[in-house]
């Protein structure tokens, strides 16, 4: 039991000195849109049209009913780079847990985190908020915005 306690504590610093979290704690709840544009209600769409180059905005982003071939496909990329910091219901790991992300966080918004996490912290608020209460930043996990918008279909499953 000892064993298995160090390997996991060995486990999570090693994590924490890799990879980088999105944060999570008290001000998780709270909503930001495409940096610029100023906090807003979870779905309301920026009217910021001047948004950096590679942003994402509720303009880009179609979203109807839950598709399940995408939402899978989210899943897979989840188990391989995203488990690890990030759990599927509400706990934070070393990021925020997932379930019910998209009822506090606009989908844009949650898109340009996994997209452009540079830029969400050098220019959101909210995203250096979550920085703060987490220490460790989020990696670029080098996914497409297909593959991104798979991710955002399955979270939308949680």
């Amino acid at each position: 039991m000892k064993a298995k306690r160090i390997r996991i504590a060995a486990m999570l610093a090693a994590s924490a000195l890799i990879l980088h979290a999105c944060g999570g704690g008290a001000n998780e709840g709270a909503s930001a849109g495409p940096p610029g544009a100023e906090s807003q209600a979870p779905g309301a769409e920026s009217q910021d049209e001047s948004k950096p180059a590679g942003m994402i905005t509720a303009a880009d982003l179609s979203l109807g009913d839950i598709d399940p071939a995408m939402a899978e496909k989210g899943k897979t990329t989840y188990d391989v780079k995203c488990q690890a910091c990030h759990s599927m219901g509400e706990n934070r790991v070393v990021g925020p847990g997932w379930k019910g992300i998209t009822t506090r966080r606009e989908p844009a918004w949650i898109m340009n985190m996994i997209l452009n996490i540079d830029m969400m912290l050098a220019e959101d608020e909210e995203a250096q908020k979550l920085l703060e209460q987490c220490l460790v930043r989020m990696p670029n996990q080098n996914l497409s915005k297909e593959e991104a918008r798979d991710v955002l279909e399955f979270m939308r499953t949680l």
